[in-house]
């Protein structure tokens, strides 16, 4: 057991897209705190670091899933996992933040010790040793992905299946497909992005869904984009493509959960024109669920629909009823040739990276808890997460609430407060935080935090909504019990 007896100011958990932005709006803002970051894996990245599978890119714009700090400048609005990558390494090299991070450090527990306001955080190191540190802020920038494993259904007889079976965040790199047969199970973001690549050197790939999902042809370059560097420069085009984006992303989901019937016909008009008459495009993509009911997943310049028109990728809607030596045999009878299946049958949802949480050594359970803003929980001190939006880009709200915890922080220290805990005193019943139908989030409802429908102990999928939530509202707002608080000033001084 090693112990680091200082004590830091803010300790952040996550160098992924949350985690840099958190550090970056703190060392700019408040320069002096002690802060640190502590990261699990052995670089920077997260998610983006993690998935290494054939094709892995962006779902969201790169305009308003890159940083308002360090603009996205490259051509492609939807890229590469690579890019991102080393979009994040120069993020941090260039802002001094790559110096703050701690790697090989993954939370395991987190004592919140109010005789003396701060946080007693256990980690564990690469080398099975634990470390101890102490902070009187701790940020949650881990996600909410299991890094360790994704989800994989109890397949029947899949034993019998003398071949290679993948998850996609567990890719083997040196893996080649060349004259190999592939059976992709899944139908959401990750099989949508690995279909086109497979096809690309695979003998032949079938992708089994067990339900249609919506998919939408989008550019790989926004033209408009370029139209508005062109007209005004590099920093004024990517204000204006970020805007751009952001409203066309509101609007189409609120014109789903409003006119879903509209909104339907167009992505099945989309559809047929992008199959032509090569596939029976009602019996593969007509989901039995509403647009937005599960995310909408994006083919950018339609490369999903490409390898379909030409042979290379097959499709079959099914339920799967055993596997044997070199085939899946599907419930209609059919049996499908394969020499690999690639499992992207889902993520599974992990709460604060899998570390337990504690107030004075009692433990915490997070489907106890209700959100504040979706930015702190109810009953724990000094916490802040950060938990992006489902139906737009993580990073959008995550610097909201970034730029939040540095108001918050400063009228804090401002009033020679201490501690702020939220106290959750609506009557209102607990609703699942995240108001999606997809089989990752129904999985999880038991294990993550709830919300209601007041606010601001719901959890907001507007930008608007919480541009005044975050920035514009007054921190002290009866909801927060800040400990030797004598004074109440509006927020809009801070």
């Amino acid at each position: 057991m090693r112990a680091a007896l200082s004590c830091h100011d803010v300790v952040i958990v996550g160098a992924g897209l949350s985690g840099i932005a958190m550090a970056w709006h703190h060392r700019r803002a408040r320069p002096d705190d002690d802060l640190v970051i502590a990261e699990a894996r052995s670089s920077v990245g997260g998610t983006w670091d993690l998935f290494r599978y054939p094709g892995i890119r962006s779902d969201s714009d790169m305009a308003t899933l890159g940083f308002t700090f360090k603009p996205w400048l490259g051509r492609k609005a939807i890229t590469d996992g690579e890019s991102i990558r080393h979009y994040l390494e120069a993020t941090t090299a260039e802002h001094g933040i790559a110096e703050r991070i701690v790697f090989g450090r993954r939370l395991v527990s987190a004592d919140f010790v109010t005789a003396d306001n701060r946080w007693k955080l256990t980690f564990q190191l690469e080398t099975g040793d634990k470390e101890i540190r102490f902070s009187r802020f701790l940020m949650l920038c881990t996600g909410y992905y299991n890094y360790a494993s994704g989800y994989l259904p109890a397949f029947p007889q899949i034993e019998r299946f003398s071949g290679l079976v993948i998850q996609p965040q567990h890719w083997p790199q040196d893996l080649s497909l060349r004259d190999k047969r592939v059976v992709l199970i899944g139908s959401g973001a990750t099989a949508v992005t690995l279909l086109p690549e497979l096809a690309k050197e695979a003998a032949k790939v079938t992708m089994i869904q067990r339900t249609p999902t919506y998919i939408i042809e989008a550019p790989a370059i926004d033209r408009w984009s370029q139209r508005f560097i062109r007209w005004t420069g590099a920093r004024a085009g990517h204000w204006l493509t970020r805007w751009k984006n952001i409203l066309y992303t509101m609007g189409i989901f609120q014109l789903s959960r409003r006119w879903p019937t509209f909104v339907r016909r167009a992505i099945a008009k989309q559809t047929r024109e992008q199959l032509g008459d090569t596939l029976d495009w009602r019996k593969h993509f007509t989901p039995p669920y509403n647009p937005w009911a599960q995310r909408l997943c994006v083919a950018p310049d339609g490369d999903f629909f490409e390898p379909l028109r030409t042979g290379k990728a097959e499709m079959c809607t099914g339920t799967i009823a055993s596997f044997s030596p070199r085939h899946v045999h599907m419930a209609s009878g059919e049996r499908i040739d394969a020499d690999i299946v690639v499992a992207a049958t889902g993520l599974r949802i992990l709460v604060a990276g899998g570390a337990t949480l504690s107030v004075d050594g009692v433990e915490l359970l997070p489907n106890a808890l209700t959100t504040y803003k979706g930015a702190m929980l109810s009953g724990v001190p000094n916490l802040v997460m950060t938990l992006g939006y489902t139906n737009a880009s993580w990073t959008l709200k995550s610097e909201l609430i970034c730029k939040w915890s540095v108001r918050l922080l400063n009228f804090m220290q401002r009033r020679g407060l201490q501690r702020v805990t939220p106290a959750d005193k609506s009557a209102g019943e607990g609703q699942p935080l995240i108001d999606l139908e997809s089989g990752y989030i129904r999985r999880a409802e038991a294990e993550m935090p709830r919300q209601t429908a007041e606010r601001p102990w719901r959890v907001n999928q507007n930008y608007f909504l919480d541009l005044k939530a975050f920035r514009w509202s007054r921190i002290d707002d009866g909801h927060l019990q800040f400990k030797g608080e004598e004074t109440s000033v509006s927020a809009s001084l801070d």
